[in-house]
């Protein structure tokens, strides 16, 4: 899901007044605008208020008779989208070493399970003016950052902690904007009203796609209820968002770091996992790599026009589980 904290041009002003002007370095990182907050639409726990929509794109409904009733298939906004990503995840946080649970090599598990998977698949209907998003993805492992995290509040720290990696010699981005990083932290929710969310950049002239996470463990708010046993709860947790995340993040990049122009989401600013969200097709998903997870349903359009997809929420048929 989408989020919005500054118009885009303000947020980008003022990354470059913060970043740029201290050391003048040509790595340096431009936040260009960022996306919802990915939001359970339940009550949240701890007093936390759930979130809307609220898209960095002016959004234009047309006014429709009482007969005629709005198609809940998401368009396409004359963008880009990311055909593959390549994919680094960083872990951020005092407490991810030493590590003793099972999150670390699971999220590396989940990614490199990623390519090839029915999952990814559940999103290739879906083109843009620089091609179609397919199943491939590459993943490159994970950076283990031990420095005392931020918080989810402020997208330009995430993007620093990015810019960072980057200007070390730790990430190489992709020069067509196709990176993506997603960043956990070690930070629990809290009273937030989100789980994470998927936003973009660019460090010096390149764009990049970047996601944050607080840590799940123990988060009802945020739990799939995964009882398979295969996984801690706080893992599944991450992957099921994680699932949401990138499938939202190739169907529609924040594209102002691409092409200025969007990608795909409905009359009502909703992505394809927001569509689905906390709705599950199956138990769980096998990957490409043999591990499973439970993972929420991805919106096809498709799907919904042929009746084949099964109910989000709002009981639309047009999810697909991955299966």
């Amino acid at each position: 899901m989408r989020r919005t904290t500054l118009a885009a041009a303000a947020a980008a002003s003022l990354a470059l007044a913060a970043l740029v002007a201290p050391a003048a370095q040509a790595g340096a990182p431009t936040e260009l605008a960022t996306h919802d907050r990915s939001a359970r639409p339940v009550v949240a726990v701890d007093g936390a208020t759930v979130l809307t929509s609220a898209r960095g794109v002016a959004q234009h409904q047309r006014v429709q008779s009482a007969r005629t009733r709005t198609s809940p298939n998401m368009t396409y906004h004359n963008g880009k989208i990311v055909t593959k990503p390549t994919i680094m995840a960083i872990f951020w946080g005092t407490s991810w070493d030493p590590n003793t649970g099972d999150e670390i090599s699971g999220i590396d598990s989940f990614w490199s399970g990623w390519s090839g998977s029915h999952y990814a698949n559940a999103s290739t209907e879906y083109s843009g003016s620089n091609g179609k998003v397919t199943a491939g993805a590459t993943y490159q492992g994970h950076i283990l950052d031990t420095s005392a995290a931020s918080g989810g509040s402020n997208s330009t720290a995430i993007l620093n902690e990015v810019a960072k990696q980057v200007n070390s010699g730790h990430i190489t981005l992709a020069g067509d904007g196709s990176s993506v990083i997603p960043v956990y932290t070690d930070l629990p929710r809290g009273s937030a009203g989100y789980c994470a969310w998927h936003a973009s950049g660019t460090i010096g002239s390149t764009a990049v796609q970047f996601h944050f996470y607080w840590k799940l463990d123990g988060d009802p708010g945020c739990d799939p209820q995964d009882t398979s046993g295969l996984h801690s709860q706080g893992l599944a947790a991450l992957a099921n968002v994680s699932g949401h995340e990138m499938s939202e993040t190739v169907t529609d990049p924040n594209t102002s770091g691409l092409s200025g122009t969007a990608g795909w989401y409905d009359s009502k600013g909703a992505e394809n996992g927001d569509k689905c969200a906390w709705t599950f097709g199956a138990p769980l998903v096998t990957f490409s790599n043999g591990n499973q997870w439970k993972v929420q349903g991805e919106w096809s359009n498709a799907a919904y026009t042929a009746g084949t997809g099964y109910p989000n929420s709002s009981g639309q048929k047009g999810c697909l589980s991955g299966l």
